[in-house]
């Protein structure tokens, strides 16, 4: 990374540490939700609908997922807008730093925040809740950094078409709402009819959350989710790159 860059990304990061906000319902709120699921004595017990699973284990992958969206959908996109409105890509544009150099900054900024929240909820799941650390951690790896993709992009899609912080706010919570239902938050993918659940597969984010949960259980995720991830993550970047506008 050249200096400019680490320049940037150093002042970014200063930045985004003074807003509690994001930091909240990125990296704690996640976490407090699983607590608040862990509380409730029926999601601890094995369930044989789910396979002997617990209904929290499933909630694991989850609230991951819940934290990456928050990131990637809702809070990104609402900094780089601003930054679009008040003309600071334009005066970047006048030092030895470029204004792309921002934009990779907040996108190491927020995917980093997700992975610290991801880190959390792990280990309190494991600590607090007795689930089982990913049996596959690499294919667990390599899918919630797929889904971050997706997120990032759609963050990125989001950021491009919006006029306005306002208005990015606003699609960002209308987008992050589907996005949520499809990862299992309201009721998990595994336990959704089965027309429901074949199209909610095809979404990234119910992808996301049967990969993960596989990985979890120590298997490869089926390439089927693989695949869908992989798609929705290479259209949702080119979007990000036709729309996005640096003023």
């Amino acid at each position: 990374m050249t200096s400019p860059a680490r320049a940037v990304l150093r002042s970014e990061a200063r930045l985004f540490l003074r807003e509690p906000g994001s930091l909240f319902w990125v990296m704690a709120f996640p976490v407090l939700l699983l607590g608040i699921l862990g509380a409730i004595p029926s999601f601890r017990e094995p369930t044989a609908d789910l396979g002997g699973q617990r209904v929290i284990d499933l909630y694991v992958p989850i609230t991951i997922l819940l934290a990456a969206v928050l990131g990637a959908v809702q809070a990104m996109p609402a900094v780089i807008t601003t930054y679009r409105e008040q003309q600071v890509l334009r005066r970047i544009a006048t030092t030895p730093a470029e204004p792309w150099h921002l934009l990779v900054a907040q996108y190491v900024l927020h995917g980093g925040a997700v992975v610290v929240g991801a880190t959390v909820v792990l280990v309190a799941g494991r600590v607090v809740l007795g689930v089982r650390i990913p049996g596959s951690p690499v294919a667990y790896l390599a899918v919630l950094a797929l889904a971050l993709a997706a997120l990032l992009a759609i963050g990125g899609v989001i950021s491009g078409v919006s006029s306005t912080t306002k208005a990015s706010t606003a699609l960002g919570a209308v987008i992050a709402t589907p996005l949520m239902f499809s990862s299992g938050l309201w009721l998990p993918v595994q336990a959704m009819p089965d027309l429901l659940r074949r199209i909610v597969e095809l979404t990234p984010m119910g992808a996301a959350s049967l990969a993960l949960d596989q990985a979890a259980q120590g298997s490869w995720p089926d390439l089927q989710h693989i695949g869908v991830l992989l798609c929705w993550t290479l259209g949702l970047g080119l979007l990000a790159a036709r729309y996005f506008r640096w003023e």
